[in-house]
């Protein structure tokens, strides 16, 4: 059942023009606020949040305290997320071939996808991608939220719930255009919209379920089910003009612009870091090129036994995207862009190790405006997408170079058994930190010591599950609440507070807080100040 929340979000946006329908949302106290461009005025408000100013101690893919040197954080991230949005945005609004589909599909306003950009990563854990995992299966199996985690879903309601600014304000107070192209996948995890995209053949890009555990739901999804009013309402202006499971057309800019981002800046760390050789990339596309007719002969179970070997590994990423993406996939532009990818990043960046002179960073500089440019240049905009794209997308080379670029790291980063041991450390952490939360919030001794926003978070969430579950309904003829819903809806709330608190740390934040909590620091409690 969907919620009922606050009236400020589930309001029926008002009739009129689309530019009014997108605005809806705010306050109309807030109308004096706002700047020129009420977008801009979302901008700033996302960008003077402690959320956003959090991100700088976030984890990308490597932990800057891991790795020594500076890399980039979710912060600088998102920075660069919006600055290639923009860039998107504003060459396609003022290129004439797309200005009247743009404004049939909804419209296309660059400070829009600025400000969604922004604030896309803004629910992100501690410890990145890893702290997601990790806070989702916790939430799940120990908490009991059918919800679990979702680094998107906690965006969406940081700027709609738990990010507050006044008393009659609930989350940023953002428009409905903003909030809209933050919804990467403008769902919920099971319910919302009916039929919901997990059922399509094939799926929208993120929809489909878990093949281990079907029941859970979608794999990624854009909102839980107490911010699921929101989502409708924000997503209300283009209704009848783009499908209930398609992005935005200003979504779908900020969902392009964060796979640019995560394909050029993730190379550049990595190399930075010392830890993307130019040898072992080479010796894996050179081998394929060499090898590729022989490679297509075997089968995929001797593919995925031999994956060690030199070749195997792309090659089996060209069996995935034919499996995935066959509305794109092309053994000819797969081709070409393990090529292009060869010569750019092997015979180019990798070529000289990164010694951190000044030639060094001028070749990185290079290497990610010259990619930049080129990505961004080969974006397009489609009035008939495939289920698995969106409006906005890349031209086929470019979306096979982004593939085989995103490959790089995976393959010669992510599966590194040095960063594997890091990252069991430290989701060993998170899952403890929650245990150890979950014991102080559910002593009955300690609830008047509890720090107050962890109070708070309890309180909120248990006001929303009520009003989602109608939970204050009276048990039969007793004219009592029902105990036993009760107790349910507390414990909810519980583990779901604990949740959004663990989620607003930093990185140094949860070590420190477990440190206090385990009695492992001398320090004082205040000393993990956090949200």
């Amino acid at each position: 059942m969907d919620p009922a929340p606050a009236a400020v979000r589930s309001a029926t946006p008002p009739a009129g023009d689309r530019r009014a329908r997108r605005l809806f949302g705010r306050r109309a106290a807030a109308a004096s606020d706002l700047a020129a461009s009420p977008f801009r005025a979302d901008r700033d408000r996302i960008v003077s949040s402690p959320f956003f100013a959090r991100l700088g101690g976030v984890t990308q893919v490597i932990s800057p305290g891991g790795s020594g040197l500076l890399v980039h954080n979710r912060l600088t991230h998102s920075l660069k997320v919006a600055q290639v949005g923009r860039a998107v945005a504003e060459r396609l609004t003022a290129d004439e071939r797309h200005r009247t589909l743009l404004d049939e599909l909804g419209g296309c306003d660059p400070d829009v996808v600025e400000a969604a950009a922004l604030a896309h990563d803004l629910g992100h854990p501690p410890f990145g991608h890893l702290g997601e995992r990790v806070l989702d299966r916790v939430a799940r199996h120990r908490l009991g939220l059918p919800d679990g985690f979702e680094g998107n879903a906690q965006s969406y309601r940081i700027v709609t719930s738990t990010e507050i600014r006044g008393e009659a304000a609930v989350g940023l107070d953002l428009t409905a255009a903003v909030r809209a192209a933050m919804l990467k996948y403008p769902w919920t995890r099971r319910t919302y919209p009916q039929p919901h995209p997990s059922l399509l053949r094939p799926a929208p890009r993120g929809a489909a379920v878990a093949p281990d555990d079907p029941a859970v739901g979608s794999v990624k999804f854009g909102a839980y089910t107490t911010e699921a009013a929101d989502l409708r309402q924000a997503r209300a202006p283009f209704a009848g003009v783009i499908e209930p499971w398609q992005q935005t057309v200003e979504a779908s800019i900020m969902d392009t612009a964060d796979d640019i981002a995560y394909a050029i800046h993730d190379v550049e760390d990595f190399h930075r870091v010392g830890v993307l050789q130019q040898g072992p990339v080479a010796g894996e596309l050179v081998t394929w090129q060499r090898s590729a007719a022989e490679l297509r002969e075997l089968a995929d179970a001797e593919i995925t036994a031999s994956a060690h070997r030199p070749g195997r590994s792309i090659e089996r990423l060209r069996r995935q995207l034919h499996r995935k993406d066959s509305w794109i996939a092309s053994d000819e532009a797969f081709a070409a862009a393990v090529e292009h990818v060869r010569q750019e990043l092997v015979d180019g960046l990798l070529m000289v190790p990164f010694d951190g002179s000044i030639e060094a960073e001028e070749s990185i500089s290079t290497f990610s405006a010259r990619w930049t440019r080129r990505l961004v240049g080969a974006i397009g905009v489609t009035a008939d997408p495939p289920v698995r794209s969106g409006h906005v997308l890349l031209a086929t080379a470019q979306w096979h170079e982004v593939q085989v670029l995103k490959f790089v790291h995976h393959r010669f980063v992510l599966a590194r058994p040095d960063l594997a041991l890091h990252q069991r450390g430290q989701a060993d952490l998170l899952a403890t930190l929650v245990d150890a939360l979950h014991a102080w919030v559910t002593d009955p001794d300690e609830q008047g010591r509890l720090p107050r926003r962890l109070h708070d978070l309890v309180e909120l969430a248990e006001a929303e599950l009520a009003a989602t579950t109608g939970t204050g309904a009276m048990d039969g003829a007793s004219g009592t609440p029902g105990r036993g819903r009760v107790d349910g809806l507390v414990a909810a709330a519980q583990g779901r507070a604990i949740v959004d608190y663990v989620a607003s740390l930093t990185d140094g934040q949860a070590v420190a807080l477990l440190g206090a909590l385990t009695g492992r620091s001398g320090q004082l409690w205040t000393d993990a100040f956090v949200l």
